[in-house]
């Protein structure tokens, strides 16, 4: 192998050029360490450690939350029995009341009864009985429990709508803030019409599956003039604004003859506008076992619809909850199957129900019969601090002088009456009948229990008869054990 030798001036021009390369790097370098040119290297003195993430106000832990408004005082003096029975006494003896007057006074928190006149004496309790029908169905189902109309699919092209207990649904979209119209036949239609045009699908038959509920859809005993006046709807398992055929919800007015098909149809129309085209009319099917469920909406809870029951008065949806309360038993979803749980359950609270009946759940049939004592032994329980499932009714009842059938609109707990915002109570109205049972705050904030049941008022003093109980209503707010007032 031959080894050219590579002339020297070559060799020397390369180590100049090494050391101006090296010279120029070092420069870069040191211009580096001063930051005169972008680089790693620097003199500078280090960034100081970076501060700990400020704490915002927003998260630092507040004060612990105070009621706005205290309990009632545990040793607030309970009214004068002596006071208490006077006033009860010349209620009963007012001859505008007619010959048969029933009423009881008790202390909320012990059950003693302060003044009576006729307490065991069986009465028509009008709609006060929905108390009942109420707490029988907060026992039976959770006050947070929804009632959930479906819509499943069958034999392929069939879509069943099936009820589970809501007649307030909305015939369009549902609003999440109201009782009455929660719940929307629009917004389960865009559920149902998503998921058939996946499969291609245009169209669909509607079917009716409306068997929650068995035997009469209105008690025998209501009479047939109140159903023409539409203070009651058909039952169902299903039904659009408590079955009134218009837009605003009133407790008469005219109403569907079948509300579950009624709601069908709505239904069905809801689809056509998702762009989906039913064929032929509405049919009644049973939804089978197992089927796909395309698309489910949910009433308000249970314990706001019995509040809205018991605020409005309204026979139709007190009705719907007995039928409920039946099925969680065990019993049919019929009115005497209602009926029998309703007592059923006051029994069992250990109300003496010997010789209470009931015909319907509402009240609005003729043939129920209940105590005032039995009306204030369940008020009793429904206040019972040990009984928190029951407060959304307790609570419901139409407050004096302020909303429900007791707002001053209705002519109720008017002007300077002592009771206004003080009592709640339940009315009750048939003709030459008047009822009001609830609660009302003494001057020493001692809460109370009231029922005055009425039942042969003179026709042409049954109106004035609600001032009369507005009034005793009244003195029993104006007592206190430093000044007793009434008479």
């Amino acid at each position: 192998m031959t080894i050219e030798r590579m002339p020297m001036e070559w060799g020397l021009r390369s180590g100049a050029a090494v050391a101006a390369v090296v010279a120029l790097f070092g420069g870069y370098l040191v211009a580096d360490a001063y930051d005169v040119v972008p680089g790693m290297l620097t003199t500078a003195e280090p960034w100081p450690e970076a501060a700990p993430f400020p704490t915002a106000p927003g998260a630092v832990e507040g004060p612990a939350p105070a009621a706005l408004l205290e309990g009632l005082p545990d040793d607030a003096p309970v009214p004068d029995s002596v006071e208490v029975q006077r006033l009860v006494s010349d209620l009963a003896r007012d001859k505008r009341l007619g010959s048969r007057v029933g009423v009881t006074v008790a202390d909320a928190a012990t059950g003693q009864v302060l003044g009576s006149s006729n307490p065991d004496r069986l009465m028509t309790p009008a709609s006060t009985q929905k108390l009942f029908t109420g707490v029988a169905a907060l026992l039976a189902s959770p006050a947070d429990r929804t009632l959930d109309t479906r819509a499943v699919l069958a034999d392929d092209d069939t879509v069943v709508l099936v009820g589970g207990g809501d007649m307030m649904l909305a015939a369009g979209h549902g609003d999440p803030d109201a009782v009455n119209g929660r719940a929307g036949l629009a917004d389960l239609a865009q559920q149902v019409a998503a998921k058939v045009k996946i499969t291609g699908r245009t169209q669909v038959r509607v079917a009716l599956d409306d068997t929650l509920f068995t035997g009469d859809d209105i008690a025998p005993t209501v009479a047939s003039p109140d159903i023409a006046a539409g203070y009651i709807a058909p039952v169902a398992s299903l039904g659009v604004n408590v079955g009134l055929l218009s837009d605003e919800y009133s407790d008469n007015g005219p109403r569907a003859s079948d509300p579950g098909k009624y709601a069908a149809e709505a239904f069905a129309a809801a689809l056509e506008e998702e762009g989906l085209e039913t064929a032929g009319a509405v049919v009644d099917q049973t939804a089978p076992d197992g089927a796909r469920v395309l698309g489910e909406v949910s009433s308000a809870p249970l314990g706001e619809v019995v509040g809205f029951a018991m605020q409005y008065s309204d026979n139709t949806i007190t009705e719907v909850l007995g039928r409920l309360v039946a099925v969680a038993q065990g019993l049919p979803g019929s009115n005497d199957g209602a009926t029998q749980a309703v007592i059923s359950t006051a029994r069992r609270l250990g109300i003496d129900m010997t010789g209470a009946r009931l015909r319907d759940c509402s009240g609005l049939g003729d043939g129920s019969y209940l105590s005032a004592e039995q009306l204030t032994d369940l008020l009793t329980v429904m206040v019972d601090p040990a009984r928190p499932e029951l407060r959304s009714e307790a609570v419901g009842m139409p407050v004096a002088g302020l909303n429900g059938t007791l707002a001053d609109s209705h002519g109720r707990f008017t002007g300077d009456n002592p009771a206004r915002g003080l009592a709640r109570a339940k009315t009750g109205s048939l003709p030459q009948v008047r009822a009001l049972a609830g609660t009302v705050l003494t001057a020493d904030d001692r809460l109370l229990v009231f029922s005055v049941l009425a039942d042969a008022i003179p026709a042409d003093r049954s109106v004035g008869a609600t001032w009369i109980y507005d009034d005793f209503v009244g003195r029993l707010a104006t007592y206190s054990a430093v000044a007793p007032q009434g008479g």
